[in-house]
Formats: structure tokens, sequence, C-alpha cells
């Protein structure tokens, strides 16, 4: 008997101690942690690349081979995994790692930091780090800098292709170089959404054709998807995009044969959008020449006279430039005349 009420008593007991637990967690207050919790994202092409970390206080402490151990797996940060995200593939300091996101970890030392993208990426710091998950190492130089307090990430010196990411803390920062090829990803991006409804319309396949030619990629693809666009719809639009693609491969004659037909059934709106498009891929002169033809062919419209006036101003003359927007000023409607005012101003006339 009276082990058996020894046992109930035990229970009893236990019953209360986990009651009180969970009593107690229940009435924990939430406080500010010491290491900030940080993000920073930087999108090259459509590519977002993404850092979630916790960044630590130098707090009067040796760094370096002390704090941070030196020859030693770190988590570059504090509290869980601090993490980077690829929403494509990329390369890292010229090697290949796969869209994801990865738990970013170094091994210091003075001269030479081992970075490693591992691919568990939810643990509790490197506390648990196995090497066989790792993705991707790769070897970089850490670079003296001013001080700074608090351990942060940042991307720096973006461009069309590349960025860096950058770890800073005390008087270090240590650089990653990151590439991509963005108009294979964008390429690619643009075949996936054709598969779904822009696929139905001659904008999308007119869209991608279009990007080839200006890029100068995937050529051969470009000729086909352009022939799918006219297609669907044949218009001013998508066969000025073919006769630039047959001037790109060779095919002179052709290129200024169907310009020549095409060019001489133009609304105004579109010999207009083809002098941008022209622009846009650096032949003024040509731009020039679709605006002078608008012009004289929808000589009351004060916008064929504004966008020859950028034109003039683009190529860098800038007394044609005022000539063609001071006509454009005179004959715009008054919730244009203060921004064309304005580019004259900007040319040294003042209206």
């Amino acid at each position: 008997m009276r082990k058996s009420i020894n046992i109930y008593v035990f229970y009893i007991i236990m019953f209360i101690l986990m009651l009180a637990a969970v009593v107690s967690a229940q009435n924990q207050l939430t406080v500010p942690q010491i290491s900030q919790k940080a993000s920073v994202s930087q999108t090259i092409g459509l590519t977002d690349i993404t850092i979630n970390y916790h960044g630590p206080k130098v707090n009067g402490r040796d760094i370096w081979g002390k704090l941070v151990p030196y020859n030693e797996v770190w988590r570059g940060g504090a509290n869980e995994n601090t993490t980077i995200t690829f929403t494509d593939p990329v390369k890292i300091e010229g090697k290949d790692i796969p869209a994801g996101t990865y738990g970013l970890h170094f091994i210091p030392s003075e001269n030479e930091w081992t970075v490693i993208f591992n691919k568990n990426n939810w643990a509790w710091g490197s506390f648990n780090y196995d090497q066989k998950d790792d993705q991707l190492r790769v070897k970089v130089k850490p670079v003296s800098d001013d001080f700074q307090e608090w351990l942060s990430y940042s991307f720096d010196n973006p461009n069309e292709n590349s960025v860096d990411a950058v770890l800073r803390w005390e008087k270090l920062k240590v650089p990653i170089h990151i590439d991509l090829d963005v108009h294979e990803l964008a390429i690619g991006h643009m075949k996936k959404e054709l598969d779904n409804l822009p696929g139905f319309s001659w904008q999308g396949w007119n869209q991608i054709a279009s990007y080839a030619l200006m890029n100068n990629t995937h050529r051969d693809d470009a000729m086909k998807w352009i022939d799918k666009s006219l297609s669907l719809n044949k218009n001013f639009t998508n066969q000025m995009t073919k006769a630039g693609l047959l001037e790109a491969s060779g095919k002179t004659a052709e290129s200024d044969e169907l310009k020549s037909s095409v060019l001489n059934t133009a609304t105004e709106a579109e010999m207009n959008t083809y002098g941008y498009q022209l622009l846009q891929i650096g032949k003024d002169d040509e731009a020039i020449q679709i605006f002078t033809k608008n012009t004289k062919d929808h000589p009351d419209s004060w916008n064929v006279w504004d966008s020859l006036g950028e034109a003039y101003g683009i190529k860098g003359d800038k007394d044609l430039a005022v000539k063609y927007y001071s006509k454009a000023y005179d004959m715009a409607p008054d919730n244009q005349k203060s921004r064309i005012k304005g580019l004259l101003k900007n040319l040294g006339k003042d209206i």
C-alpha cells in the first residue's frame, strides 16, 4: 500500500513541476537581443541576394584570433545561422553555386579566410556544423578597414553582372565576389513565363526577341521567337524587331526592305516608340532620322518636336536641342510646359 502511495505522490510532484515549467515559460517577456537582428538584400538583374544575420558588438574585446579563433569554423555573426539566399544560380569567386538558402560560415586566419556555404541553413550557429553538408568553399582575402563597433553585412560595388557581399567588423572587412550571367538568367525567366499566359500573345514573343537583339544573345532563338510573334499578330513593332535581327545577322538588304515597307505605314506613336528604341541601343543618328520624319509627317504634334529635341540633347547638340524643345514648348499643353521649361533651363535657355 505504501509503495503505491509513493508512486502516486511521485506523479503528482512531476505534474506540478511540469505545470510550473509551462507557466514559467508562458510568463517570460520578450526583451531586446544583445546582438541585433538584421537583413540586407541586393537585386542584380532579376536575381535577389539576401543575407540574414545577428550583429554582435566589439564591446572592447579582442576579436580576431581571440573572441573569434583562427582556423576554426565561425558562424559569421551571433545566435542562429547567418544565412545567404540566391534566387538564381550564381558564381562565388568564380565557382558555381545553385539557387537556394545556405548557412554562411567562415574559417578566419590572419591572411586568408575560407568562406563556407553549407546546406544546413536552420542550425544554431556553427555548433552543429558538418562539412559533409557543404555546397561550396572559397578562399578570400581580408582587408584592413575603419573601425566598426557592430558586425554588419553590405552589398558593395553593384553593377550589371556582379556585386560584392562584404562582412565588416572591428577593423576588418571581408569581401566575397558574386557574379551572375544576367542576360542568360533573364532569357531563362522569360522562357518560363512564355510557357504561361504571355505565350499566347505576340507581345511576349516580341519582348524576348527584342531583349536578345539589344543584348546580343541567343540570336538563332530570337529569329524563331520573332517569327512566332509575327504569326500571332503582324504589326509595326514586331516587324521592326525582325528588321533589327536581320541587320544584326548581316542580312542588310532584307532588313532595309522590311524597314522601308513598315515605316511607310507607321503611325506617329509607332515611329516615336521606334526612335526611342534606337536611342536606347546608342543609334542616335538613326533615331534623329526617325524623329525628323515624324515631324514632317505630323508637324502639328508637340510631342514629335519634344522627342527630336531630346534626341539632339542626348547626341550633345545643345543648339538644336534648344531649338526643338522651344518649338515643342510653344505647342505643348499646359501640363507639359513646366517639364519642357525645366529641360530648356538645364540647357541654358530661360523662357
